[in-house]
């Protein structure tokens, strides 16, 4: 099962403070648990919102919408995509982590990755092949 580990964003976060070199040295030794666990697929911390736009539809109409974003509780300043056996282990995982924001208050979301067998019939043949064709190409660029 690949989960999504999603840390919520805080003010500091939103205007761009950086982490401490304590704190990126605990993430980084905890991240290295997870590649040496072989947990760890992918993890990122993320620019302020004010860096980012959101493309918001409407039928057929697109509109972007330029951050910064007001609601920084449904924000998130980075991610880690973490593959394990259940949801009970992705939860055991990030209890080891260190805090994000050092002291403070921090909320970390786990939410389970949809897998092709979750989407049914709807799934055709032609888009499972698709998807495999896509996932192969972009293992071969890393």
């Amino acid at each position: 099962m690949r989960c999504m580990v999603m840390v919520r964003a805080q003010a500091a976060s939103e205007a761009g403070v950086m982490p401490s070199e304590a704190l990126l040295t605990a993430m980084g030794n905890f991240n290295e648990e997870l590649v040496r666990a072989g947990v760890l697929l992918a993890a990122e911390g993320l620019q302020p919102s004010a860096r980012g736009a959101r493309v918001r539809f409407s039928g057929d109409r697109r509109e972007v919408i330029d951050g910064p974003f007001t609601e920084t509780r449904e924000l998130i300043a980075g991610f880690w995509l973490i593959q394990v056996r259940s949801l009970d282990e992705a939860i055991e995982w990030m209890k080891r982590c260190p805090n994000p924001f050092e002291g403070g208050e921090s909320e970390i979301e786990i939410r389970p990755v949809f897998e092709a067998e979750d989407f049914g019939a709807e799934f055709t043949p032609e888009a499972r092949a698709q998807e495999d064709r896509l996932r192969a190409e972009i293992a071969s660029r890393s």
